[in-house]
Order: C-alpha cells, then structure tokens, then sequence
C-alpha cells in the first residue's frame, strides 16, 4: 500500500469513526506503527487532523477564521444558545466568553433580563449595547484577532477582580479523551482564568466542536459544571461528560 493510499484511508476512517488509534490501524494495515505515525504527522501539518496521544481525532471546524465560523451549524449554535441564555437568572453576574455562539447567546437573553455581564469580547460588548436592562463590564487586554477577544496578562489581572455566578465557555474542541480545546495557547490561558472565577463553568458546544479536538487544552471535562450541546449524551466523544441538552436531537 503506497502512503498516499494510507492517508486517504486514515481520512475515511476518521470522518466515519471519529479517531484512528496509530497501534489498531497500523495491525488492520499490516504495516509499522511508525509509518501509521509518520502519515498522521503529515495529515496533522496539513491541517487534517489533531494528533493525540496513540493517534487522532478531527480537526475542528471551529479553528476557521471567525467569518467562516460564523456560517458553521447556525442552527445548532442557536439550539445551544437559547439553552445558555435560559441558565441566567436576574441579578446574576455572567462571565461570557467570545466566539459566534456567545455572539447567538446574547441575541437570545431575554429583554426584560437583569443582570450583568463581564466580558473579554468586544464583538460581545457591542451586541449588548441595545440590551435595555444588562450592565455590560468590558475587560480589557491585547486582542486576540482570530476570535475578537482580549487575551494576555491585563486581561487576566482584570479577570482576577470578578467574581461571577456563571461562566459560559466556549471552545473549538469537545472529546471525552482529549478535553475541552481551543487553537491558542495564550486564549486556552485567559479560558481558564475566566473559569475560576465562576461559581459554574458551562461549555457553549454547537454540534461541529462535539468530538473534534485542537492543540490547546483549557480543561478537562470534569472540570466543569456541564457541556452544552444539542447532540445526545449518547454520543461517543460524551462519553462520561456532563451534559446539559439544548433541544437536543434524537440519537442518530
């Protein structure tokens, strides 16, 4: 078997099973786990896959630039949104992360809804200006283009001074295994700060980021209070995760 043919049957494998373990498939081939290593290092520079450790998962949608995330499963970030949105009670203080589903999150907060929101996203901040009865808090920081969010040690002093009731997470990777993820270092970073600072973490996770994973972790998943998702707890990469359902779909 040429090594072209071996990466196009790896990339079958992965969108049908959603992982390939290098040790399985090196067996099912007949070939060196090395070789199986070394095409899964090739996939991973190409941007095809996210390497773990023993093999792979998907890549995540979700690692796009933010105009084209913004076109991914609108509907399911919708169905996520409303559910994160229907957590908040009035007087509560909320940490929202950046992202297009907090974007979905903000449209969903009721108009009568008192409460206050900290945020590290200008995007965020500025779809909350109409809202007649949210106080918006803005922390400020280097912006981080790729998501419009601040980022860095300001960020992450400013952070240090909230106190919240409830964190709404977001991130590009969801997986049983390899946890809760996102595409940058100094992001994952300022997630977790954000997260200590709540007395509840939940995960805004529309359907791509189920099963997907990126190079950074931010959590594991039991660090949290629960995942929101519309996907069943059925699904594989939930695994022993805590969900909570956003008009969650039937098992497929």
């Amino acid at each position: 078997m040429l090594a072209a043919e071996r990466r196009d049957l790896l990339l079958a494998r992965l969108t049908a099973h959603g992982k390939v373990v290098a040790k399985d498939i090196a067996a099912e081939f007949g070939v060196a786990e090395d070789s199986i290593r070394r095409d899964l290092r090739e996939m991973a520079a190409a941007g095809l896959c996210q390497r773990v450790y023993g093999g792979a998962l998907p890549i995540s949608p979700a690692v796009a630039d933010y105009a084209t995330r913004a076109t991914v499963a609108t509907s399911s970030k919708e169905r996520v949104a409303a559910a994160a949105a229907a957590l908040i009670r009035p007087g509560q203080t909320v940490l929202l992360d950046g992202g297009t589903t907090a974007l979905a999150v903000t449209a969903a907060l009721p108009r009568d809804l008192r409460a206050t929101i900290v945020t590290h996203s200008p995007t965020v901040a500025a779809a909350l200006v109409s809202h007649p009865s949210v106080d918006v808090f803005v922390l400020g920081g280097r912006l981080f283009k790729h998501s419009a969010v601040t980022c860095g040690a300001a960020a992450a002093e400013a952070a240090a001074a909230v106190t919240a009731d409830v964190f709404l997470l977001g991130v590009t990777g969801v997986h049983h295994e390899a946890g809760l993820t996102t595409g940058d270092p100094d992001e994952a970073a300022m997630k977790r700060a954000l997260a200590a600072r709540a007395a509840d973490t939940y995960v805004l996770a529309s359907s791509e980021k189920i099963g997907a994973a990126s190079p950074f972790l931010v959590l594991p998943c039991d660090a949290v209070t629960a995942v929101i998702t519309d996907l069943p707890p059925s699904h594989p990469a939930l695994k022993n995760v805590p969900v909570h359902p956003a008009g969650r779909r039937p098992d497929r």
